[in-house]
């Protein structure tokens, strides 16, 4: 979950492991139980990383890269669309055809997304931004990830100041949830 050095280490290392995950889901048979165990830690980390994303790096990509509020709205309106695929997927079971349709879905949009940030939006980042300012966005990304929600709401705000606000609230309940089900410890 927090890994160590400037915002686009931080981000560039969670999208590695994103893409472990879905080589694990992906590496067992369909109905493996296993599976759904595996999709509920990728909804969890995806979660994490986007609502640090929409709190502390696409408020610096509108403040310091030109046409960074377009940029910014664009990446925001990628995580919309993953977590109208997550909110579809916590309700599939492993063996329904529906959740490998979902899963393929899922990862084209997240690799997508993924490959725009990496190739477009973090080179812009780094030309614009000191790296004193880099390394005290990833320090921010960090701890928003330690209280950001793990499971998707999809009508919550996405944009400062009321993300900020009701996030770790939403994040709190999230844990306390996933703590009482066992959520995410497989």
């Amino acid at each position: 979950m927090g890994h160590g050095g400037n915002v686009i280490q931080e981000l560039t290392t969670d999208h590695r492991e994103v893409d472990e995950l879905f080589a694990r889901i992906e590496s067992l048979p369909a109905g493996d139980e296993q599976r759904r165990e595996l999709a509920d830690e990728l909804t969890m980390e995806l979660i994490r990383h986007a609502v640090a994303e929409e709190m502390y790096l696409y408020p610096a990509v509108r403040r310091f890269v030109d046409d960074g509020d377009d940029l910014a709205d664009k990446e925001i309106e990628d995580h919309s669309e993953v977590e109208r695929m997550l909110t579809d997927l916590e309700g599939c079971h492993p063996g329904d055809a529906r959740f490998d349709a979902l899963i393929n879905r899922l990862k084209a949009a997240v690799t997508t997304h993924v490959a725009d940030e990496e190739n477009r939006l973090f080179p812009l980042l780094a030309e614009s931004c000191s790296p004193q300012s880099l390394d005290e966005l990833g320090d921010k990304i960090r701890s928003a990830k330690k209280t950001a929600p793990t499971r998707p709401h999809p009508a919550a705000p996405d944009t400062p100041p009321a993300n900020k606000l009701l996030a770790p609230g939403a994040g709190m309940v999230d844990r306390m949830r996933d703590m009482l089900t066992g959520r995410g410890k497989g």
